[in-house]
């Protein structure tokens, strides 16, 4: 079965197509920007492009979207018509042309301050079953581009699985106060306790939401590593999250001071993946432990496929003092 891939020149649409040929599986990748593991270029807003795109193909990943740091550098109706007008046109050509497996990738951006609990709350626990209140338009885009995809699946029974993937991005952090205070690796460290997840595990999550969704239908599943925090542990961790992450891992703090690497002082939010892992079979290899292993081996925590992909960026031009401008 041939799969399309959308955004093929990005970071998630490079790793599957780099997944795809290293196991000889059928797949064409799309992009606006040409790569070695894009075959056609060009807009998925143009729907003639999409139709000859399609043919011969049995399911859709639709990685393709403008992201968060595109906010402050393209319009509104930039964001409308590639992450709304490009899925419609996808989902409407998959419907024509047959497909048995349509694949979005959504981000746990949508849920926008539902993440954010109050001061003297406790940090939030977000399941699928948090509801979503964006905070910017790339939120409010990528939600209703899932809202298209479940409608598909209700109206026309497209089998449609939303993957809401957190951070998995090798970029800098886009808070200054982070970047001065944290170097990346010690960021990216600490966020595998509760909002960040190898690419490696990005992608094996889109695989098994390709062989499940015949018999899903429609579903949307939180991506991220897996947790070592319970419900027990959200009071504590918005007071002083060391105390939990040191209690769970003792032998932890030493590798960190070795580095001088810190943590960070409060956790606002833990992205629970519970129901990927008991719906999908998916089993996320890299998570905080796996890293302190790596640690102690003195080895690179991230996958040889995170490592291969790189870093990409998200604009041509450089900014003076950010990697990109934050709106």
């Amino acid at each position: 079965m041939k799969v399309l891939v959308t955004g093929s020149s990005g970071h998630l649409g490079e790793a599957l197509m780099r997944t795809f040929r290293a196991e000889n599986r059928s797949a064409l990748g799309v992009d606006i920007k040409p790569s070695p593991f894009t075959d056609r270029v060009g807009t998925l807003c143009d729907r003639d492009f999409v139709r000859r795109c399609m043919e011969g193909v049995g399911a859709v990943i639709h990685a393709a979207t403008l992201h968060k740091p595109h906010v402050a550098t393209h319009s509104r109706q930039a964001f409308v018509d590639t992450n709304i007008t490009a899925t419609l046109n996808l989902l409407e050509e998959a419907v024509t042309s047959g497909v048995t497996a349509f694949i979005f990738t959504s981000t746990t951006s949508v849920f926008g301050s539902a993440l954010t609990p109050a001061p003297d709350e406790p940090a939030a626990w977000v399941t699928e079953d948090v509801a979503p209140i964006p905070k910017n338009i790339y939120g409010v885009t990528k939600t209703a581009a899932e809202s298209l995809c479940e409608l598909f699946a209700r109206k026309h029974g497209l089998p449609a699985i939303v993957l809401r993937t957190s951070r998995f991005f090798p970029e800098a952090d886009d808070d200054a106060a982070i970047r001065q205070a944290y170097e990346t690796a010690n960021v990216q460290a600490n966020e595998m306790l509760n909002r960040r997840v190898d690419i490696k595990d990005v992608v094996s999550a889109h695989l098994l939401a390709l062989e499940k969704a015949a018999s899903i239908g429609f579903r949307r599943y939180i991506i991220s590593a897996t947790t070592p925090f319970t419900h027990d542990d959200l009071a504590e961790l918005r007071r002083h999250a060391p105390a939990v992450v040191w209690r769970l891992f003792p032998k932890g703090e030493a590798l960190f001071n070795a580095r001088g690497w810190r943590l960070f002082p409060k956790i606002d939010r833990v992205y629970v993946n519970e129901r990927a892992r008991r719906e999908l079979g998916w089993q996320p290899t890299y998570d905080f432990g796996q890293m302190l292993d790596c640690l102690r081996a003195d080895q690179d925590f991230r996958s040889p496929l995170a490592r291969e992909v790189g870093s990409k960026g998200y604009h041509e031009r450089v900014f003076k003092d950010e990697p990109y401008p934050v709106a």
